[in-house]
């Protein structure tokens, strides 16, 4: 079994040996991981990464490769079943036309929860195809590589339709790089814009290269020139999405939070997943052992902070507007309840959204959020910033 395990983070390209390989196997004959109640997935996991991964910046690759192949079955609610493994073997990915979706129903929040208990209960072996039970390729609510508007994802590599209400399997996200070169023109210029929001005049200071310059133009005698000085005076409370449908945009966060920490002197920030709730954080390896809960985050800050939320926006709407909606854990309050938390708190607040903003008219969860934020969204564009910068500064 692990000799595939092996391969699998091989063919990821992680730089694991024969010999790192054979430590692992001797620490599992050690029963390392057989204390406390015996062996188990997360055992494992962190015994493998301890003894196969030799650099922090593979954690991630490495979190990847091991998804893959356990297909880990983390359950984020309080449901104690475990989903075998093959009922969620892949042997087709099924398309439907744009009718066929049409004519799929999707279930309320209470029904598909209540459904999924039951399902548990009656499902005895593997699906593939249908309607109803946790399977693959059909249009049942529950399962992996099928259709249906509104359901449970399980067992699923990544995102297809960007519509499950809950995701079951976990992995960790990726900082994202706050040293990243700006790559491009137009992020460029849109340093310039915020270092333009970031600077407020103030006294008077020497303009030494001005001041020898006349002092030499008036022979010698001393002719002292005055600019006002600039402090960085603005204080940002940056709270960014990470994982899962924002994969798809980390270099062009990543240039944006890079641009933002060399020109705020005064920058916070914090990691959320979709929508905020009761904890942030601050390093995504650490985000079960290591939450800062919102209460304290909003009671830490002045309200002289200016909030910037960056995220895509996408998700459920259940992941805003219903206790429970999380995709990841049992939420006690909605999400909307702490987005306004947070903009009470924070009166000048902005979301600056990745997405085209030619697709937000066609997310439910984006129009959600706009309304949230009082209309307060921004693309991830030149002109979008320096409208956010705009709004902001006043």
């Amino acid at each position: 079994m692990l000799i595939d395990f092996f391969y699998t983070l091989r063919a990821a390209k992680l730089k694991v040996s024969v010999k790192e390989y054979l430590t692992l196997l001797d620490a599992i004959r050690a029963g390392v991981i057989d204390d406390d109640g015996g062996p188990s997935v997360d055992k494992f996991y962190f015994l493998a990464r301890t003894s196969l991964v030799k650099d922090e910046a593979q954690y991630d690759k490495f979190d990847r490769a091991f998804a893959a192949y356990f297909k880990g079955v983390e359950m984020l609610t309080d449901f104690t079943q475990d989903v075998p493994l093959e009922w969620l073997r892949k042997n087709l990915e099924l398309e439907l036309s744009p009718e066929e979706k049409a004519a799929i129903e999707k279930m309320g929040w209470d029904e598909l929860m209540e459904t999924l208990k039951k399902r548990f209960e009656e499902q005895k072996e593997r699906h593939e195809g249908g309607n109803k039970m946790i399977g693959t390729g059909g249009t049942s609510p529950f399962g992996a590589y099928g259709y249906n508007p509104q359901g449970i994802r399980i067992g699923q590599s990544q995102s297809r339709g960007r519509s499950a209400v809950k995701v079951w399997d976990q992995r960790a996200y990726k900082d994202y790089d706050d040293t990243l070169e700006l790559g491009t023109r137009n992020i460029k210029v849109a340093l310039r814009r915020l270092r333009r929001f970031a600077r407020e005049g103030s006294d008077l200071e020497l303009d030494l290269d001005d001041t020898i310059h006349s002092t030499a133009a008036n022979a010698g005698l001393l002719d002292i020139k005055m600019i006002p000085e600039r402090h960085n005076k603005v204080k940002v409370l940056l709270l960014m999405d990470v994982g899962g449908t924002m994969d798809e945009h980390i270099h062009r966060v990543e240039e944006l939070f890079s641009a933002a920490k060399s020109e705020f002197k005064h920058l916070e920030f914090y990691y959320f997943h979709n929508c905020v709730y009761d904890f942030m954080w601050k390093n995504n390896r650490r985000r079960y052992s290591e939450k800062f809960p919102t209460w304290d985050v909003i009671r830490k800050y002045n309200k002289d902070y200016k909030l910037v939320f960056v995220g895509d926006a996408t998700m459920s709407p259940y992941e805003i507007l219903q206790p429970g909606g999380s995709v990841e854990y049992n939420n006690e309050e909605a999400g909307a309840e702490w987005l306004a938390r947070l903009t009470h708190a924070f009166p000048k607040f902005a979301w600056i959204n990745p997405e085209p903003q030619g697709v937000w008219g066609y997310r439910q969860s984006i129009a959600v959020i706009q309304q949230i934020m009082n209309q307060r969204m921004f693309p991830l564009t030149l002109a979008g910033l320096e409208g956010a910068m705009r709004m902001l500064s006043k």
